[in-house]
């Protein structure tokens, strides 16, 4: 998921990390806090891969600031790392499904072909719609024996699900309609 975020943000312009951190945060939202900790090394990876370039920070003092800022190294995006970002675009597995997957992949549709955005949707509809079948059929085995909090959970639970059911549906609806 971070991998396709970063590459996916490098695609559209070049930046230094506070601001590809800050990019991802707004980006993912919720759906996942970034750390340095984990940004920094998955940056050093891609670059190692050959798909990012690290460009180092101008000396200080011959920038006319002074030596005690450090400067920033800026990301850019490779060939060979638009070439992966389109691969893993194209990839349609299990985790392009789930929650945190699904989020990363849901951003980057503009760059994400037709057929594969179709693929995606379908995908996640199908895993709301397990994950909704489970409750439903845990809430009835467990009927009487929930609290009334617990069940308003469960039943919010099954509200969610409804919904993100139709919404993907509409977008998979406009999807075959746009590109068919």
């Amino acid at each position: 998921m971070l991998e396709i975020a970063i590459l996916g943000l490098l695609n559209e312009s070049p930046m230094h990390g506070y601001e590809l951190r800050k990019r991802l945060s707004t980006l993912l939202g919720g759906l996942r806090a970034i750390s340095y900790g984990s940004l920094y090394p998955t940056l050093r990876r891609l670059s190692e891969a050959g798909w990012i370039t690290e460009e180092e920070p101008l000396d200080p003092a011959a920038a006319g600031v002074a030596r005690s800022r450090r400067g920033k190294r800026v990301y850019r995006l490779t060939a060979e790392g638009k070439e992966h970002l389109s691969e893993l675009l194209a990839e349609v597995g299990p985790d392009a499904f789930e929650d945190e997957g699904f989020g990363a992949r849901l951003a980057f549709f503009a760059q994400t072909r037709a057929d594969i955005r179709l693929k995606v949707l379908e995908g996640r509809r199908r895993r709301v719609e397990e994950q909704r079948d489970g409750l439903r059929s845990a809430m009835t085995r467990t009927g009487e024996r929930l609290d009334r909090y617990t069940r308003q959970l469960h039943e919010h639970g099954l509200e969610s699900s409804d919904r993100e059911v139709r919404w993907l549906t509409e977008l998979i609806e406009q999807e075959r309609t746009h590109y068919s």
